[in-house]
């Protein structure tokens, strides 16, 4: 790092604006950087060098726009917090949906999101807080300061290892940098159009399934609790029902909604046909043994041996019924597609049990030859520039990230890791969020059609 101090941008660019050392690092930076779009990061205020006074960090952080500040602790935790709106003492009580807070783990930053109904800060003279519940700097001290408010869901001991002793604290000015090439830089082609939204569903309305004795597909969705697997089923329901629906019982408690298989049909429309494929949700999986998705259940739910409804035991695997352990389940009834659903907010917090287990079930699916797929869910949540602008997803080197980690972490090509955004809280359809589940929905169908023209070509060969 050089003595002067530097100016970090998307895409590494790099300016002299004053003579002291940024703590942060450039590839630090760039993370960072990547949360918040196509922006310039310069320092304003090092606590060191300018003091831990609330005057002193006001004199130069008060009206300079969106900022961004970044703690260290002795044991090495760096975190932090960003606001778009100014400092400016004003004593008033600040709205501002754009704010989060941020630990690094690792490599990667993860951010925790203002609850919704709850203000991001208080504007007064003192030094930064968020939320009236985290404090930096409290008391003009070098310490931070957790109260235990609702603003925002922190875990201290995640955030920053329960070490309240800082070793410096530094505020960025945030300046949004000209936006005039940035669509040459998506990696991947997107056609957000109407156009293409017809197209989509017009190509799963006519697809047929590549072997007659299959009328529809199967597509078996699996994964953490809270991750997104009730919600996928009902965002592609609304878009076929034209509505905002609710069939599959989804939410974010701490432990799984879904306690039965269950197979959910997709109908084109109110009185339409049913669609050429069925979404199996199953109980998500959790930490804890004997709880959760029971690991010896998944085979028997890719033979096709587990009935709609079935109720899960996570003490006790499904049991053959005995009439039917002596007739094999038809290819129709066997799964032609696994997705795996994992929350883009919790990649870098996945247990290694969950890890372990998810692991387990690859290596199960691997060995009966049925191709895979990663739906990433929450991208919104876990980038503010994707949730500024779901079109920016593609654009976000944040996302492409997460993509690469979990790619990494459950052993599936980049390529088969599609990033999408759920109805959660909408009470409309929304023709971004379509466009993500639909192309998603499209290539699970042709993953499905390579599985079945696999197994063709193994009936087709000689005994």
């Amino acid at each position: 790092m050089s003595s002067m101090d530097q100016s970090f941008g998307f895409g590494s660019q790099v300016s002299m604006v004053a003579p002291f050392t940024c703590k942060l690092t450039d590839g630090k930076s760039k993370r960072l950087c990547a949360l918040l779009g196509n922006v310039k990061l310069s320092l304003l205020y090092k606590a060191s060098v300018h003091g831990y006074q609330a005057s002193a960090f006001h004199q130069r952080c008060d009206r300079q726009g969106p900022t961004l500040l970044v703690a260290y602790n002795r044991t090495g935790y760096i975190f932090g917090g960003y606001t778009s709106v100014d400092y400016t003492q004003s004593g008033q009580y600040i709205t501002d949906e754009s704010t989060f807070l941020f630990s690094f783990q690792g490599k990667i930053p993860v951010c925790i999101k203002v609850n919704s109904g709850h203000y991001a800060r208080v504007d007064d003279a003192g030094m930064p807080n968020f939320g009236q519940q985290l404090y930096f700097c409290y008391n003009n001290q070098p310490v931070v300061l957790n109260q235990r408010g609702n603003a925002f869901s922190v875990n201290t001991t995640t955030m920053y290892g329960n070490d309240t002793r800082l070793t410096e604290c530094e505020v960025y000015k945030v300046k949004q940098m000209p936006q005039i090439s940035a669509r040459h830089k998506q990696w991947r082609n997107v056609l957000w159009t109407a156009n293409r939204r017809a197209q989509l569903m017009g190509l799963i309305r006519n697809y047929k399934p590549l072997v007659t004795s299959v009328s529809r597909v199967r597509i078996l969705m699996i994964g953490p609790v809270g991750a997104g697997k009730s919600s996928f089923f009902n965002s592609i329901n609304s878009i076929f029902m034209g509505r905002i629906t609710s069939k599959a019982m989804s939410g974010s408690a701490g432990t799984s909604l879904t306690t039965q298989f269950r197979t959910y049909p997709v109908k084109d429309g109110r009185e339409g046909k049913p669609l050429p494929f069925v979404l199996c949700d199953t109980m998500g999986l959790e930490e804890q043994t004997g709880a959760g998705l029971d690991i010896e259940d998944i085979s028997s739910i890719l033979q096709g041996h587990v009935p709609d409804r079935y109720k899960f035991n996570p003490m006790a695997p499904f049991q053959h019924n005995e009439q039917r352990v002596y007739r094999p389940a038809s290819l129709q009834e066997k799964i032609h597609c696994v997705v795996y659903v994992i929350d883009a907010t919790k990649i870098s917090l996945m247990s290694s049990k969950v890890e372990e287990k998810l692991a387990s079930i690859h290596r199960r699916v691997n060995s009966q030859s049925i191709p895979q797929i990663v739906l990433m869910t929450k991208v919104d949540e876990a980038c503010p520039l994707v949730e500024k602008d779901l079109q920016s997803l593609y654009l976000s080197s944040y996302i492409k990230s997460k993509v690469q980690e979990v790619s990494s972490r459950l052993g599936v090509p980049v390529s088969c890791v599609l990033p999408v955004k759920n109805y959660s809280q909408e009470l409309e359809l929304e023709l971004n969020c379509d466009v993500l589940l639909l192309t998603a929905l499209q290539q699970m169908l042709n993953f499905a059609d390579d599985y079945l023209d696999d197994v063709c070509s193994m009936e087709d060969k000689p005994k």
